[in-house]
């Protein structure tokens, strides 16, 4: 089988057999891969804390006929000091991490959301805005088409001054079409900002009960998109 290079984030990692990891990878070129790293629990091994989930690097992988390819060397990109012994950027990195593995599907090459998932670990790492999950899990509904409407009543389509947050029919809702939510309207201007032009300042906001608010309407509306629970940011906030 032949060799390979690929830069990579390590998205999750588990156990295989005494001293052998399977790393579940966000290539650039080939989409997910599964592979597994033989010999990385030991101690002393060459490159077992590179590939930790999170870990941007640059990998030589071996082609396999199964499931599983094979990593034969690994080096770092980024180090990601700070996210690594930082409790809080840690838990936001995990949030970046599950829902990026939840979306991406295993040979089905991204690199728009390979480059998304590096750009949004490298603010954790470099200042870690509150809003830094939420705005994360808005592009990543951008991207995926489902971005939520915000400007109009998703029922009918008129604008009005009350909005309410109906996450179930992909946005805001007027009263007379069913209501839904209370969302002021600061939490939906920033979320406009974060899906517009304005995603600087919107990382530039200080924690507050809106970003708070922002973050709630973003996780809502990707959980429903992926049909499941995200269990990192539950995590955070109840630790």
């Amino acid at each position: 089988m032949s060799l390979y290079r690929e830069v990579a984030v390590v998205l999750r990692t588990y156990k295989l057999a005494e001293a052998d990891r399977i790393v579940v990878l966000l290539t650039r070129e080939k989409g997910k891969v599964r592979a597994v790293a033989k010999g990385v629990r030991r101690t002393g091994s060459k490159f077992g804390s590179r590939l930790e989930p999170g870990s941007h690097v640059e990998l030589q992988l071996r082609e396999s006929r199964g499931d599983l390819e094979l990593v034969t060397q690994a080096e770092t990109v980024e180090p990601h000091v700070k996210s690594r012994s930082d409790l809080t950027r840690l838990g936001h990195s995990a949030a970046l991490l599950e829902a990026v593995d939840q979306l991406s599907q295993v040979g089905k090459p991204d690199p728009r959301l390979h480059d998304m998932l590096v750009g949004g670990l490298r603010v954790i790492e470099d200042r870690d805005p509150p809003l830094v999950v939420a705005a994360f899990y808005l592009r990543l509904l951008a991207h995926e088409g489902v971005s939520p409407e915000l400007d109009r009543c998703v029922g009918c389509g008129q604008v009005v001054e009350r909005l309410y947050w109906a996450p179930e029919v992909g946005g805001v809702r007027c009263g007379p079409c069913g209501g839904g939510r209370n969302v002021s309207p600061e939490s939906l201007s920033v979320t406009r900002a974060t899906l517009g032009g304005g995603l600087n300042a919107v990382l530039d906001l200080p924690d507050s009960s809106k970003t708070h608010d922002v973050e709630s309407l973003a996780s809502e509306m990707l959980e429903l998109h992926i049909e499941r629970r995200l269990k990192a940011l539950r995590v955070i906030h109840n630790s």
